[in-house]
């Protein structure tokens, strides 16, 4: 078999309603792979699945920061040989406004949520002999911004978090990586331009030799790092910026 080729490979993919979870999901079920896709809003959801190349996928709509959700869900999987934990949120706030509640929430669903999953997939033993686990992770983990502080700390965390993973489940052939991109044209990107002038805007967009990011991009990342192409890479952040931190 191909290397790249996903072919009877089982992947879960999470934030799979929108965005880069759902352009994530195509991607991987145009390689052949075999889709449990996951969101919280369950009529984008079936949207989704009804793109999908073949029809024996999976759906199970879920709140993965609801630890009954969470439990009920990670029960009925099917066993894994990978994951690609997309669901994310994005929210700004200046330190000297930034407040517990909203801290809590950008750690719960950017951080938390993808520690507790991993959890239990391998307390259930869920996950195969050399499975893939990939994480969409952002450069603002490494390049903070200012309003940024409690968003460039989820996605921090959940880098180390991946670091560690990778470490202790490398006996049983089981790796974990992250992407990291910076600005995608998604939904996140139109809920920013909001908060900030179009002429900002551009002239960020102009620092990328590349241009923007698109969903495609980000997952034909992942698809690499689910395959057996990438099999000797663990315990990695992948950048994908467009050349924008280039001498930076």
């Amino acid at each position: 078999m191909h290397a790249f080729n996903l072919s009877g490979k089982t992947i879960l993919v999470t934030g799979a309603s929108s965005g880069i979870g759902r352009q994530t999901a195509l991607t991987l079920s145009k390689m052949g792979a075999r889709l449990v896709i996951s969101g919280r809003n369950e009529m984008r959801l079936n949207e989704g699945l009804a793109e999908l190349e073949n029809d024996n996928h999976l759906v199970f709509p879920a709140d993965l920061t609801d630890s009954y959700q969470l439990t009920a869900v990670t029960a009925q999987l099917p066993m894994l040989n990978g994951m690609a934990f997309c669901a994310g949120i994005w929210k700004s706030a200046p330190i000297k406004f930034l407040t517990p509640e909203l801290a809590i929430k950008l750690l719960q669903i950017n951080y938390l949520a993808p520690q507790a999953l991993v959890s239990l997939l391998l307390q259930q033993k869920k996950l195969q002999h050399q499975s893939s686990l990939v994480f969409v992770s952002s450069i603002a983990a490494q390049h903070p911004y200012k309003g940024g502080s409690a968003y460039s700390a989820s996605k921090a965390a959940l880098e180390a978090f991946s670091k560690t993973l990778s470490l202790e489940v490398a006996h049983i052939g089981i790796r974990s990586n992250c992407v990291a991109p910076a600005m995608v044209q998604t939904q996140m990107l139109e809920q920013s331009q909001n908060l900030v002038s179009e002429n900002m805007m551009s002239q960020h967009a102009q620092q990328y030799p590349l241009g923007l990011g698109k969903p495609l991009d980000v997952a034909h990342a992942i698809a690499f790092l689910l395959s057996d192409a990438s099999e000797w890479i663990t315990g990695t952040t992948l950048r994908l910026d467009g050349g924008l931190s280039v001498g930076s």
